[in-house]
């Protein structure tokens, strides 16, 4: 296993430093829901079956006016206003499902959102590719090279997955998801403590959508290995954040909440009875979304905060696990924040 982590003190030195803040938080889902029984029809399964394997009941999907553009702008939008700004210096978005290969999508985000002429570039992680971002953006504010960064992930798997393939069809879902960091200290709520990030390129073709030098220029289904995917990411989001609860001085009993990556139910329950959390301090938002990729830690986030299960000060580890094959976690207390949502 190769892993990267960045420790910024938060547990051995009591003297606040330099941190990355969490200020805004704002997410975006198509109005557009389909249920179980509308996929099970073509599909020689049922409610139930998906139910009981997935943990979904339906998910929302982009209709063919939209684009994951559209999704990204809305998401960015909510997140300044959540966060009481009109303004950042720089913009990373995450998708492994943009609109095309080039240009990199940020900069027009960031038009679109009014930011101007600010620094902005694209990240693909698959799904870690909101925890990469995160790191990424905070590592350009302790830095000094920026004091704010708006992070945006957005994904459109329904125009990639193949309808008629079950084992992908019922899991994925469209949705986008931002949060706004700003430079601040480790004594703040909301500061980024410590993160893990790695990779294993020796699983690539686990989770893979085929290039045109493979497959031409006809059609390039989304293709998953299931049952090694599976063990790939409870070992893997398990390791990550035993490192970064150390990393903070925390242990599982005094963890707060740990919001793992929105990929299946039983993928999230057998991450906490690894870790030895009881299932109310484990986040699972799912059900009405299905796996929205990079997209689902920051969807997760808004519906908790909604709802109360995730309150101020909180300890809370953010982890995930995604094609490449990679994986992250990110530790930090909890703000005290209103999630700004909506639908397009």
């Amino acid at each position: 296993m190769s892993a990267s982590r960045l420790d910024i003190g938060a547990r051995r030195d009591s003297e606040p430093r330099a941190a990355a803040v969490i200020s805004g938080l704002g997410t975006c889902l198509p109005s557009n829901t389909v249920h179980n029984t509308s996929l099970a029809e073509g599909l020689d399964t049922s409610d139930e079956w998906i139910r009981t394997r997935t943990g979904i009941q339906s998910r929302r999907r982009i209709t063919p006016d939209l684009s994951v553009l559209d999704l990204a702008c809305e998401a960015a939008g909510n997140a300044l206003r959540s966060a009481g700004t009109d303004a950042v210096d720089g913009l990373v978005f995450a998708t492994t499902t943009p609109e095309r290969p080039c240009p990199s999508a940020a900069p027009e985000i960031a038009s679109r959102t009014g930011l101007g002429h600010v620094l902005a570039f694209d990240i693909s992680a698959v799904c870690s590719g909101f925890l990469y971002a995160l790191t990424t953006a905070g590592a350009l504010i302790t830095a000094g090279t920026v004091d704010s960064v708006l992070v945006v992930a957005a994904e459109t798997y329904s125009r990639v997955v193949d309808p008629t393939d079950r084992s992908t069809a019922v899991l994925f879902g469209d949705g986008a998801g931002a949060v706004v960091l700003r430079s601040g200290t480790t004594g703040e709520p909301g500061s980024l403590l410590a993160h893990d990030l790695g990779s294993d390129g020796t699983g690539a073709d686990l989770i893979r959508i085929p290039g045109t030098r493979e497959q031409g220029t006809g059609q390039r289904w989304f293709t998953m290995s299931g049952r090694k995917v599976y063990l790939q990411a409870i070992d893997r989001m398990a390791e990550s954040a035993r490192r970064v609860m150390k990393d903070c001085g925390w242990s599982p009993a005094t963890l707060g909440m740990l919001v793992p990556h929105q990929a299946n139910a039983r993928i999230i329950e057998a991450l906490a009875g690894r870790l030895g959390l009881p299932p109310e301090r484990v986040l699972r938002a799912l059900a009405h979304t299905g796996n929205t990729a990079a997209a689902s830690i920051p969807l997760a986030l808004a519906g908790a905060v909604a709802d109360h299960r995730l309150e101020p000060g909180a300890r809370t580890v953010l982890t995930a696990f995604g094609g490449g094959l990679s994986w992250a976690s990110t530790g930090l207390i909890w703000p005290q924040l209103t999630a700004v949502t909506s639908e397009v």
